[in-house]
């Protein structure tokens, strides 16, 4: 596949604070774009192609992104950043782990976002898992279990297809007519990662993967009244946010998994059992030993609400994420939230609290793969050198080394 480059001038200039978002918003420009990049002083855009573009089409992308960046920049504001917490952990190494993690198998990537993890973080996983259902426990949270698949109706109606169009995950089948599924049967094959079949062969998409946990409780919640306690609920759960090209190494997958604890009840509940459950996670992050900060942020909204939305959340202090350092990048990445959403599901849903106002909601969220990541970024993948806590839980679990003998350089036998 050839590449080609395309560089230009932004003028107006990016605004610093939005480099990182108006980058992450380039992968939906076109599908024809293979990576971006934008200046430090924001006012030259460089564009990788998967092939080279005619005169009009040039210039029609360009005006594609200048669109992108006005709406996006018109209006906005630097929010100021505020940190709650900060620890500096005992940062070990500062080499990326990823090669040597696919070429020990230890992650397998099966196609453009999602992998198999292996043993090795699986221990950590497990050990981060088991201590956040303590944590739950201890909160008297419910437990709940959730499917991947969500209703359509419910994203609608919460205006997911409104703010995060750009990550929607769709699931279909075959339509139930024999002449089609024999015809896919016979014709249908794969090149590159992708399915090649009639999209007329398909039904139209009935359900959607779910982006998020705590979506299934606040859909389950609907049309109700909750008593004075509010709700307290926990439940781990595949996730689906597909990235384009954002999606690199265990940073940015477009199906992970995470553990929620999830409030439900009147807006100063929210608040406290959030600083509760807060105060609660630190000393885990510690045990981990990781470097990091919980500190203000925004959610990924699509460019029509990026502006307004982003504003709101950062006007409030509505959303804070546990930012670990990746030494080998000398950067971040958010391995956690934590959310509060006002009174806008108790609002749409119709859930209600016994004096009859909308309720208002707010969970924590902890992602285990970039948490998985983040954690060997810092230490290295040799349990020995591990924090103490996780290397006497590897003890504990007596595992076993991951060992194999290849036959073939390819990190994916079938990919």
């Amino acid at each position: 596949m050839s590449i080609s480059s395309l560089e230009f001038r932004q003028d107006p200039p990016v605004p610093a604070f939005l480099i990182h978002d108006v980058l992450a918003k380039l992968a939906y420009v076109d599908e024809r774009v293979q990576g971006a990049q934008i200046s430090g002083s924001g006012d030259t855009i460089q564009l990788m192609l998967r092939a080279a573009l005619g005169a009009g089409e040039i210039e029609a992308l360009k005006a594609r992104v200048a669109t992108l960046v006005t709406a996006m920049s018109d209006g906005a504001f630097e929010p100021e950043l505020r940190v709650l917490e900060a620890h500096e952990g005992q940062i070990k190494t500062d080499i990326d782990p990823m090669a040597e993690l696919l070429a020990r198998r230890e992650v397998v990537q099966e196609g453009a976002g999602f992998f198999i993890i292996g043993p090795l973080l699986t221990h950590v996983v497990s050990y981060v898992e088991d201590r956040l259902l303590e944590i739950a426990g201890e909160l008297g949270a419910t437990p709940f279990r959730f499917p991947a698949l969500i209703a359509p109706g419910y994203l609608e109606r919460v205006q997911y297809f409104k703010n995060f169009p750009h990550s929607l995950s769709f699931a279909t089948h075959l339509r139930e007519n024999l002449p089609d599924i024999q015809r896919f049967s016979a014709e249908a094959t794969t090149i590159g990662s992708r399915v090649e079949a009639d999209p007329e062969l398909f039904a139209r998409p009935a359900a959607m993967l779910a982006p998020t946990v705590c979506h299934h409780l606040y859909l389950a919640l609907s049309d109700t009244e909750l008593d004075q306690d509010g709700i307290i609920a926990t439940a781990s759960g595949n996730c689906f946010r597909f990235e384009s090209i954002n999606m690199v190494s265990l940073e940015r997958v477009w199906n992970f998994t995470m553990r929620e604890i999830i409030f439900v009840g009147e807006d100063e509940q929210v608040r406290e059992r959030l600083d509760n459950v807060r105060a609660a996670v630190r000393p885990l992050l510690e045990e981990l030993g990781l470097a990091y900060k919980v500190m203000t942020a925004n959610d990924p909204f699509f460019i029509g609400t990026f502006r307004d939305q982003a504003a709101y959340q950062a006007a409030f202090e509505l959303k804070y994420e546990i930012r670990a350092e990746l030494p080998y990048k000398k950067g971040t990445v958010a391995i956690g939230s934590y959310n509060r959403h006002g009174d806008f599901f108790g609002r749409s849903l119709n859930i209600r609290t016994p004096d009859g106002s909308p309720a208002c909601t707010g969970c924590i969220g902890i992602g285990f793969e970039r948490l998985a990541l983040a954690f060997v970024a810092q230490h290295g993948l040799d349990p020995d050198n591990w924090p103490k806590p996780i290397r006497d839980a590897v003890a504990k679990a007596k595992a076993r080394p991951f060992r194999f003998k290849p036959l073939a350089s390819s990190h994916c036998p079938v990919c």
